[in-house]
């Protein structure tokens, strides 16, 4: 696997959208880039079950060149208890897109980024309360770390 700055590189010449994935058990956070790769906004959240398909359906439409993917760790850096799911996922996602590299970004943290985010942004007590929009901004703020690295 090229270095982050070389996977960087080969994906600015490639010209297509970084898509990043905040796996989670029931729902999954969807985040991409423009196509010139400068910045990242939410896209959506599917539910997991129908994660496979919806990405098929958005690569039919979109050229994406990566694959960004949340790494949840513990604070002393040890794989967190959902990381089997996540291996199980990234096999799925390397068969059915071969073609588009995967990469993994620490995501410590994002929920707790997502939820202050929503605060700042001066979003009711009941919206913060919206889960999926909390992992589409952890999805943001994935690819906002790969972006920044």
């Amino acid at each position: 696997m090229p270095s982050q700055v070389g996977l960087k590189q080969y994906n600015r010449q490639m010209k297509g959208r970084i898509l990043a994935i905040d796996f989670g058990e029931k729902r999954t956070g969807l985040a991409v880039t423009d196509p010139l790769q400068l910045i990242a906004s939410g896209l959506t959240t599917v539910l997991t079950s129908d994660l496979i398909p919806y990405l098929s359906q958005y690569i039919d439409q979109e050229k994406v060149c990566l694959f960004v993917v949340g790494e949840p760790k513990q604070m002393n850096y040890k794989a967190s208890q959902s990381e089997p799911l996540i291996q199980s996922f990234l096999k799925k996602l390397e068969r059915q897109f071969p073609d588009i590299p995967i990469t993994r970004v620490d995501e410590r943290f994002t929920s707790k980024l997502a939820f202050k985010t929503m605060i700042d942004g001066g979003l009711s007590k009941k919206q913060r309360q919206n889960k999926s929009l909390i992992d589409q901004i952890s999805a943001t703020i994935i690819l906002q770390t790969y972006l920044n690295k």
